[in-house]
């Protein structure tokens, strides 16, 4: 390991980090009793312009009136080139209490897009002596954003977690697409003709380079690198193959536009059953080398060291956490009544 140290972010389960839109507050209570790890308040692009203030009231009032468990609770604010960033911040920080854990920044291009937020932010806790500080996440969906992406990464101590959004990044680059995420049939290569003349295609990933970048970036600073939306919610194939190749990339989760998507997400970003046993094996086998003075031991015909005990232990505690979190839910489902009443917080004006 460098002699640089970087302590990673506070550990949470975000396997799968669903975004509600603001202006329907019926739905955050859904959310809560629902099974993805995170909930993301959207104001930004699930709001339309005239109904942004009515959406953070919903906000502020939602944050005050629902319990939302145990559930890590993120909000999407408006982007800092918008007329609603600054009271997105202040009035939910200064008016919404405690429970809010991360502000997530879209569009964010330099590190001072972050130094803005967290600016604000500070002060507004130090106003209102907010005990538990906001952290934050970033979204990557731009050009400057990826071409600044060690700076942005490395920006503020608050950070928690990189994001990466794959529409406004085509946007931003000019890509020839209209996908949000998943695949493109003109981005493919071909193989060179056999002996009878036949030739096969195979397709490519197209946001594998800004990926690898946000992942590469992200562990580098001790950050949790996310996968951002796969816009097709009716197809739950695509979706699946769209967020096995994150985990293989080294994302921890996946968004879900739709509630239909949150198991999906789940099912992926959770270790398979096999590989957790492994682990418990590979946890016990060096426990017991250890204490005979080996520092590698053989198992299954190879070699594992303190490098396999590093990753086991990743997956033993994410397996933990899962089962605590499925405990919770399970309980909070039986707790809950079949009907519920109508949501207290505010409904948007049409």
């Amino acid at each position: 390991m460098s002699f640089t140290v970087v302590d990673p972010a506070p550990i949470r389960l975000c396997r799968s980090q669903l975004f509600v839109p603001c202006v329907r507050p019926a739905l955050f209570e859904k959310a809560a009793n629902g099974p993805a790890d995170v909930i993301s308040l959207d104001l930004e692009d699930s709001v339309a312009p005239a109904d942004k203030p009515a959406a953070r009231q919903n906000v502020i009032q939602g944050l005050n009136d629902i319990d939302f468990g145990d559930k890590t609770l993120s909000m999407r604010i408006n982007g800092l080139d918008t007329p609603w960033c600054y009271r997105d911040v202040i009035d939910v920080v200064e008016q919404g209490g405690e429970r809010l854990d991360i502000i997530m920044i879209p569009k964010v291009g330099c590190a001072a897009d972050v130094y803005a937020i967290d600016m604000l932010i500070t002060q507004v806790e130090n106003a209102v002596g907010r005990k538990k500080p906001l952290k934050l996440e970033l979204i990557i969906e731009s050009a400057a954003g990826l071409e600044n992406i060690n700076e942005i990464a490395a920006a503020s101590p608050r950070l928690d977690a990189l994001h990466f959004g794959a529409a406004d990044y085509a946007a931003s680059t000019g890509m020839r697409t209209t996908n949000i995420g998943g695949p493109n049939p003109d981005y493919t290569i071909l193989t060179d003709a056999d002996a009878d003349g036949a030739r096969d295609i195979h397709w490519q990933d197209l946001w594998h380079y800004p990926m690898m970048r946000m992942v590469a970036a992200a562990r580098a600073n001790g950050l949790r690198p996310i996968d951002g939306p796969f816009g097709n919610y009716a197809d739950p194939d695509g979706f699946t193959s769209h967020a096995n190749r994150s985990a293989i990339l080294g994302c921890e989760g996946k968004w879900a536009i739709h509630p239909s998507q949150v198991p999906l997400a789940n099912d992926v970003f959770t270790p398979p059953a096999e590989e957790v046993k492994k682990a418990n094996r590979i946890l016990k086998e060096m426990k017991k080398g250890q204490s005979e003075g080996f520092g590698a031991v053989a198992m299954d015909g190879g070699l594992i060291d303190a490098a396999s005990i590093r990753q086991a232990e990743v997956i033993v505690r994410q397996m933990r956490m899962i089962r605590a979190a499925a405990r919770a839910q399970k309980a909070r489902t039986e707790a809950t009544p079949a009907k519920k009443g109508k949501s207290t917080a505010r409904k948007s004006k049409k």
